[in-house]
């Protein structure tokens, strides 16, 4: 891809008013501050190299993520500045740029209070994260859905005895990312990121908020979560007309949403749930993700430990529902192995209850070199045999990525 202005103009940074006058405020008040006790830069530098194997196309990309903390002298002010840039030789819309964190955290004795651009993550399963809604997905990093944008957002803890209150005040919403026309894993038709529309008329400066309570009681680490605002799935809806062919738009409606996450630790074992209750523009529906972890440790006696995954989903939409895991069955071996490498391999595999035609299967695994460098390997395999299956879009999209990281 050759830069010009208008390659330079697809590097999305969040472009609200309010997120730009939170990150330079923010900036200023620790740069002024009289005292640095503590500063810290550090970051990672990377390559990756996909493979495609239906058709040998391959796709390369490098990226850089640096990131800076300042503290006070009595650790209860911090800032995180965190940025995130990748530049892809197939997917223009792959290449871009992000503000994953730009905060301002304050700590008191009971209480913190966030403001800036972070992320926050609800849940504990593995396969499927119901109740996790706050942050926007970042969707040209990995077909996952682990990689998230940041939020803008106004954050307040009180931390106390019965258990943890966060509060949440969302300012702005941003846009979910996909591979654009020339890339991969985009499915079989054309999504028109230009031609977002959205239910309510502030559009993306739509004000959302979020509360969730956490505790721990004996075995169990629970956690309830409330979240009214913009939907972050957005729903692609068909478009054309007689200047357009066929393509899909995204449609951001305004929900709300109950989430409960429950994990229970007996031993060897996890016991997990996630469960939601969801009411949007289209409909009511429910949905629940729960399953279990055995972590065999030393097995045959080496310093590998092996945990074994299990996870049941089913969402009440059925058919309609436009995710994998309406009803689905999950199966994975988690392998840490222990050794001065920080070695570790997950694997897995999804298929429909029903249809077990419908599957697919991953294996993620890493290893660190010396001190300043990791190599992250990631395959997938997608199988779907009917076209409304959402996994069909991607049964010529099977691929094994290899990536080197610097960290300093």
């Amino acid at each position: 891809m050759r830069f010009s202005v208008a390659s330079l103009n697809r590097f999305r940074f969040p472009n609200h008013h309010l997120s730009t006058v939170f990150i330079f405020s923010l900036v200023g008040a620790v740069f002024s501050a009289p005292v640095m006790a503590e500063f810290q830069y550090s970051g990672r530098l990377g390559i990756e190299s996909r493979f495609f194997t239906v058709d040998s196309e391959s796709q390369n990309s490098v990226l850089a993520e640096p990131e800076f903390y300042w503290a006070d002298s009595s650790d209860s002010n911090s800032f995180t500045l965190k940025l995130f840039g990748r530049w892809d030789d197939l997917d223009d819309e792959r290449s871009h740029a992000d503000i994953r964190e730009a905060a301002w955290l304050h700590v008191g004795n009971d209480w913190e209070f966030r403001l800036g651009l972070s992320k926050v993550f609800w849940g504990v399963t593995e396969s499927n994260h119901l109740v996790d809604v706050v942050n926007q997905t970042d969707l040209v990093e990995s077909p996952d859905g682990e990689q998230k944008l940041g939020q803008s957002m106004l954050q307040f803890t009180t931390i106390q005895d019965w258990g943890v209150v966060d509060a949440f005040v969302l300012p702005t919403f941003r846009e979910r990312t996909f591979p654009g026309p020339d890339g991969r894993l985009n499915g079989t038709l054309p999504i028109n990121t230009d031609a977002a529309t959205y239910e309510s008329d502030k559009e993306d400066k739509h004000v959302d908020f979020a509360l969730r309570y956490s505790h721990s009681v004996s075995v169990f680490d629970l956690g309830v979560s409330w979240f009214k605002g913009t939907n972050r799935d957005p729903h692609l809806l068909a478009y054309s007309d007689a200047n357009t062919p066929l393509e899909l738009r995204p449609y951001y409606d305004l929900m709300q949403q109950l989430g409960v996450d429950v994990q229970a630790t007996l031993g060897d074992w996890l016991l997990k749930l996630e469960a939601i209750a969801r009411d949007d523009s289209q409909r009511d529906y429910g949905a629940f993700t729960a399953g279990f972890e055995y972590t065999m440790v030393g097995i045959a006696g080496s310093a590998v430990d092996l945990g074994l995954l299990s996870e049941v989903s089913r969402d009440s939409r059925n058919n309609q529902a436009p995710t994998p895991a309406e009803k689905d069955i999950f199966f994975g071996g988690r392998f840490t192995f222990n050794d001065s490498a920080s070695s570790d391999l997950l694997l897995g595999y999804s298929r429909g209850i029903n249809e077990p035609s419908s599957y697919s299967v991953f294996a993620e695994g890493s290893r660190r070199f010396g001190n300043n460098w990791r190599t992250t390997l990631d395959a997938r395999v997608f199988n779907g045999e009917r076209p409304e299956d959402p996994i069909y879009q991607f049964k010529d999209d099977d691929y094994i990525s290899l990536t080197l990281e610097f960290f300093y």
